[in-house]
């Protein structure tokens, strides 16, 4: 039997063979034992502590068992739905989704293409389009928004996002009083407590800090996210040559020792809690001192730490579709197609910063939207070629015979959409028929497109009384 045609169907490739991997897991555990972390939560400290790790003052020292245990009880997969109550995302290793950042400081304006910063009605932009788009799988807001006060610009973004789209929709926020609000936001628009443990339709992203660093902040709002069980996005790294060493092997292990350290913490809370871990893997350009985000190294690290967590069996959040150009042009297509392609085939989970410019400071919708087109042509690469009996067509090449021709036949009608990648943005015209429609450069395309959908894209309603119950958690003040 010809066994091996569903292992081989998709394309895939490694960084690290399963030695190599091994290798910087075993380091990892040593580091975390002999180096230990700062953690800086007191409450982090003492589940740890209880667990068997070694407290000095901040600095935390965790044997290897408690590491261990927490790989074991994490879920290796969970589901996260759309608020229209259908599946959307099947989080866990080698099934592959995209969807944009949340930390860019500017946005580029869709109607006149002026980089200002980021204010109220951008990440409800954001999420219109993410909803308007095939191939991008989940929402996040693009921006920091910036005239709010800024502890209560994530409640902000996240109540614009889920108004303007059905898809999951990953949340951030700095401090434990707006997670809190999130996730009273979160329980309007599921319906209560049990429908959204049921089926969640966010998660909550939260980052640590490189090197060895977990904050009081970070540790207090994922370990109230895990207390209410609320999916966690766990996600870090650190820049080779600056916050973690310039060889990509000690940069594996300065990021997966604070990922790890921060699971064990997060599993200890409470068990079983549904987290994704994840890494930036920049590498430092040291004549500026400015992070590469659109480098090789960043796609060649994030597809490495996707193999460890294949490894680990745990979910991974990785990045691409981002670039350092600072407008949709080809640098930022160049760097865009080589990150998608890198994560498609290396198989990480999550994929976020699709549409990121300028190292992560500029949103673009048109950004977005380009990629969008990347990620499709991708995803048809993915599926690869089906080889058996039916798709060999034998018996229609000897009908046909040798000088004749298949655009014909009835079994070409039925297969070419499924077989054929048809663009949506890309020209296959030839020139004169180009021409004589206006002749658009691909960015043109990708600007009319913009316009298109937030001039036709009709934004999901909410249910009945939810959009004024979230009037009223945004009017609230926190001290």
């Amino acid at each position: 039997m010809d066994t091996n045609y569903h292992s081989h169907q998709t394309p895939q490739f490694r960084v690290l063979s399963d030695r190599q991997i091994e290798k910087i897991y075993w380091a990892t555990l040593e580091c975390l034992e002999r180096t230990g972390v700062e953690v800086r939560n007191a409450e982090a400290r003492d589940l740890l502590v209880g667990a068997g790790a070694r407290a000095d003052g901040a600095r935390v020292r965790i044997p290897p068992h408690v590491i261990q245990d927490a790989v074991a009880a994490n879920p290796r997969t969970f589901t996260l739905w759309g608020r229209d109550g259908r599946p959307r995302i099947q989080v866990a290793v080698d099934r592959v989704y995209f969807g944009p950042g949340p930390t860019c400081t500017y946005f580029v304006d869709p109607h006149t293409g002026e980089r200002r910063k980021t204010r109220r009605g951008d990440p409800a932009l954001t999420a219109r389009v993410c909803d308007a788009l095939d191939n991008v799988d989940y929402v996040m807001s693009l921006g920091l928004i910036d005239d709010v006060e800024p502890d209560r610009a994530p409640v902000f973004e996240f109540a614009e996002m889920v108004a303007n789209t059905v898809k999951p929709v990953l949340a951030w926020a700095y401090r434990v009083p707006q997670v809190q609000d999130i996730h009273r936001i979160a329980l309007a628009v599921a319906g209560g407590e049990a429908a959204l443990r049921e089926r969640p339709f966010c998660a909550f992203f939260s980052t640590y800090h490189s090197p060895l660093v977990l904050t009081d902040e970070d540790m207090g709002n994922v370990l109230w996210a895990a207390e209410h069980d609320l999916p966690i996005v766990f996600i870090g790294g650190g820049a080779a040559g600056s916050t973690a060493p310039v060889t990509g092997a000690g940069l594996m292990v300065i990021y997966l020792a604070g990922a790890l350290a921060g699971l064990a913490a997060i599993q200890l809370k409470r068990r079983g809690t549904r987290v994704c871990i994840g890494g930036v893997p920049e590498a430092m350009d040291l004549r500026s001192g400015r992070f590469a985000y659109g480098s090789p190294e960043m796609s060649l690290y994030s597809a490495a730490m996707a193999d460890i967590s294949r490894y680990l069996a745990l979910p991974f959040m990785g990045t691409a579709g981002a670039s350092e150009a600072k407008v949709v042009d080809q640098q930022a297509a160049i760097e865009s197609t080589m990150q998608v392609i890198f994560a498609a085939l290396s198989g990480a989970t999550l994929v976020h910063d699709v549409g990121f410019l300028d190292c992560a400071d500029i949103g673009s919708l048109e950004m977005l939207v380009m990629t969008d087109e990347i990620i499709a042509m991708t995803r048809r690469v993915m599926r690869g070629i089906d080889v058996s009996d039916d798709t060999l067509m034998l018996d229609l090449i000897d009908r046909v015979g040798p000088g004749g021709e298949f655009m014909s036949t009835k079994e070409t009608a039925r297969r070419c959409r499924a077989e054929i990648w048809t663009p949506t943005l890309m020209d296959r015209d030839p020139w004169v028929t180009w021409d004589a429609a206006g002749g658009l450069t691909m960015g043109e395309r990708i600007r009319a497109r913009v316009r298109e959908i937030l001039a036709a894209h009709q934004s999901p309603v909410l249910p009945d009384g939810v959009a004024e119950h979230i009037d009223r958690i945004l009017s609230e003040r926190r001290d």
